[in-house]
């Protein structure tokens, strides 16, 4: 809805979502594909934060980041599926402007605060590889737990800015976002005010949240390969990369589609493609990192099955 003012401008109370519009004969088969991702995302990583809890074998630093981004992922997911999914049966798929703020909070928290937990856990495997005699010291309960909670006040710090900077816009209309969720740069497309502030703020942040994380863990897989290259043996060399495969995975893919995400052109794209391209990044991706960590890592494959054979079969199980 759009409220008239005294100075013949327009307050935008709420917004109208144009996401998967180009296809209405589909909604029914979009709202499948979508709950059974959300589903296996949440199994997924629910399963996961289990298995790291009640395992012995997984209480090790690499183990708790990676409890740390299940839940995460978790929180991520939840921020833009479940309104989707409610969408799919609305005519009118709208959502109120307080809602649309609170959910870009939310995923702008999500997002920043993923960006610099890998960071922390490159520089995990890096301690792990390049210096494992200092590996209890330089990465004690109380580092570890500095290392998430430093993540986590990044992310919120940085959501905190473009959220308060995003509610003094002025929005004039048209409320109507190309887009199934709400995020930064669609809402500067619709103020009417000045943005040279925001779009300062989304440099900084791209600077800070974005690149500064992937330098840092770009050169910390520089050390770490340089270290396992000059392991003697085939076999060592081996075991040393298998701990940091799963986690380099998750960021080429986590990095990759945020930079499509957000590094597009605002012109010369369609609807569908960037729907298929936020998808990919706010969907697809918490559902990819807890299949990838229990697909490439044995420790965790095994957690899994211990986990699944205690609840089928519990008598079976020694405590």
């Amino acid at each position: 809805m759009i409220t008239f003012e005294m100075n013949n401008q327009t307050d935008v109370t709420e917004f109208i979502f144009l996401g998967f519009s180009n296809h209405p004969n589909l909604q029914g088969m979009f709202f499948l594909i979508f709950l059974v991702i959300y589903l296996t995302t949440l199994l997924g990583n629910i399963l996961i934060i289990a298995a790291t809890r009640v395992n012995p074998v997984l209480h090790t630093p690499m183990y708790y980041f990676l409890s740390n981004l299940s839940f995460l992922d978790i929180c991520y997911s939840s921020t833009t599926v479940p309104v989707m999914l409610v969408n799919f049966f609305q005519e009118k798929k709208t959502m109120s402007y307080e809602g649309c703020l609170s959910q870009i909070f939310f995923l702008v928290t999500c997002t920043g605060t993923e960006s610099v937990l890998l960071a922390a856990m490159a520089y995990d495997r890096y301690v792990a590889i390049c210096q494992p005699l200092q590996y209890p010291v330089l990465m004690s309960v109380k580092v570890c737990v500095c290392l998430v909670t430093g993540s986590w006040l990044g992310g919120l710090a940085n959501s905190m800015a473009h959220t308060v900077l995003a509610a003094t816009l002025t929005l004039c209309g048209p409320n109507r976002i190309s887009h199934f969720l709400c995020d930064i740069p669609l809402l500067l497309m619709l103020s009417c005010s000045d943005t040279s502030l925001n779009k300062a703020m989304l440099h900084v942040a791209r600077i800070a949240i974005g690149l500064s994380p992937w330098l840092f863990i770009t050169v910390s897989y520089v050390l770490i390969i340089s270290a396992i290259l000059r392991i003697p043996s085939a076999q060592g060399r081996s075991k040393a990369f298998s701990t940091c495969a799963s986690h380099l995975t998750v960021v080429v893919i986590f990095f990759g589609t945020a930079n499509i995400n957000y590094g597009k052109p605002n012109v010369g794209y369609n609807l569908d493609v960037d729907i298929l391209v936020s998808v990919l990044f706010c969907v697809m991706t918490p559902m990819f990192n807890p299949i990838i960590y229990s697909l490439r890592n044995k420790e965790v494959k095994g957690a899994l099955r211990k986990l699944a054979g205690g609840c089928v079969f519990p008598g079976h199980i020694k405590v």
